[in-house]
């Protein structure tokens, strides 16, 4: 008999086979997206303490799954210790620059009832004044750029302001590339969470084993509608949970699937030839 409160063979079963539908999908992605953001997200920064001559410039990302603003990267003299750090999105001015989707520029923070204190400290340096961007496109807002006081003393202005934007808009577009970190987290969260109420659905009914019918292609499907309701229209996600129901099928079928993909490869390159013009 299994011991109250610990799960039963088959259910840790079932566990199992789902974190392995959800490594396919990731293994996939992983392949699929983008390099990793970070240092690409560091020279950023760099470049945008450089832009406008300040103290600190730093970015910070929202985490959908903690909802929390945390700062990814930082540069300057003071930017090094407010990384790992985090803020709720609607908390101090970054969370305010994030909650309006605004810019904007504060002379002396002291005056200001947004300012975090206690979030400066614990980076170690608390500025004067502060240039907030948030990190927008089409899709949304992502996070937040700080500037912290120029090295000349003087107050953010329009042109800082101007300059801030543009660098705002290449972070932004950097930053999407951490997309696949944060959907693994919450695609590995839901998937679970679905099976668990499923097993806790068949233990209310009154089945002796709840998890007797998950078996793993109920799993699979399970996982992919997960999938593709976190996807929406990312075809990096719709192209991986592909990939990922490929471990079930037949070897043929797989080289099948590589050769229809070689064949969509090489149209590709023959139309991106064509598409060209030859120099004079």
């Amino acid at each position: 008999m299994t011991e109250p409160g610990r799960p039963s063979r088959t259910s840790s079963a079932a566990a199992l086979e789902a974190l392995v539908a959800v490594a396919a999908r990731l293994s996939a992605a992983e392949r699929l997206g983008r390099a990793d953001a970070e240092p690409a997200l560091r020279a950023i920064a760099d470049a945008a303490a450089a832009a406008l001559n300040v103290t600190a410039a730093s970015i910070a990302l929202h985490d959908p799954v903690a909802n929390r603003l945390v700062f990814r990267a930082a540069a300057g003299a003071q930017g090094e210790g407010v990384i790992g750090l985090s803020v709720a999105p609607n908390e101090g001015i970054a969370g305010y620059a994030f909650a309006t989707g605004q810019p904007l520029a504060i002379a002396d923070v002291r005056t200001d009832p947004r300012f975090e204190r206690e979030t400066a400290e614990r980076s170690g340096y608390v500025p004067r004044s502060l240039l907030a961007v948030p990190l927008v496109d089409d899709e949304g807002i992502v996070g937040v750029m700080e500037w912290l006081d120029r090295l000349d003393g003087a107050p953010f202005d329009l042109g800082d302001l101007e300059v801030a934007t543009r660098v705002a808009a290449a972070a932004t577009a950097t930053a999407r590339a951490t997309a696949l970190d944060q959907a693994a987290g919450r695609l590995l969260r839901r998937a679970l969470g679905a099976l668990a109420a499923g097993a806790e659905i068949g233990a209310a009914s009154g089945d002796a084993d709840p998890s007797s019918n998950l078996d793993r292609e109920a799993i699979d499907d399970l996982v992919a509608a997960v999938a593709a309701e976190l996807a929406g229209d990312d075809p990096v996600w719709r192209l991986a949970d592909r990939i990922g129901q490929l471990r079930a099928a037949d070897p043929d079928d797989v080289e099948l699937a590589i050769d229809w993909l070689d064949a969509l490869l090489a149209r590709t390159w023959r139309r991106g030839r064509a598409g060209r013009r030859l120099p004079g």
